[in-house]
């Protein structure tokens, strides 16, 4: 059971990244240009994460160790999701929701096979299977039917 409500939970956050690039690129379109648009996104993301943070820290008094992670996770992260926000800001009206989405999601698989395995990043290796191979091509496929027709 709780398979299927974090399976859903993901296609909910996919839902709102199509609609976050929307409301992005008409953001850009309205400020005039998808850099703006974007840090405008990540800087209101900020605040509101940091609120919730600052809740959720007090509320399972948690005691955060600032000094574990290198300190290139504090900035990767980072600036990898500002490249992405910034790209489907200025994807979304050249290719439309659907299509951005399609093309994202194919993206986000094939670098999270690889990540699966190689374990990066602490992840447990996932070999590669013929399974995932023919899933990937479909998902591409798929995009690129999207995007032609």
């Amino acid at each position: 059971m709780l398979t299927v409500v974090w399976s859903l939970l993901g296609v909910v956050a996919g839902a709102l990244l199509a609609i976050q690039a929307s409301m992005n690129a008409q953001l850009a379109r309205d400020i005039g240009t998808p850099v703006v648009a974007a840090a405008i996104s990540f800087a209101a993301g900020a605040v509101m994460l940091s609120l919730v943070s600052a809740v959720v820290v007090r509320a399972q008094a948690i005691t955060l160790d600032w000094q574990a992670p290198p300190l290139w996770l504090f900035l990767a992260g980072g600036c990898l999701g500002g490249s992405y926000v910034t790209a489907a800001t200025y994807l979304a009206p050249r290719l439309g929701a659907a299509a951005l989405m399609a093309f994202l999601v194919a993206g986000q698989l094939l670098a999270g096979m690889i990540i699966d395995r190689l374990g990066l990043f602490g992840l447990a290796v996932r070999e590669f299977s013929l399974g995932r191979a023919a899933g990937a091509m479909l998902l591409i496929a798929g995009a690129l039917l999207i995007r032609a027709y």
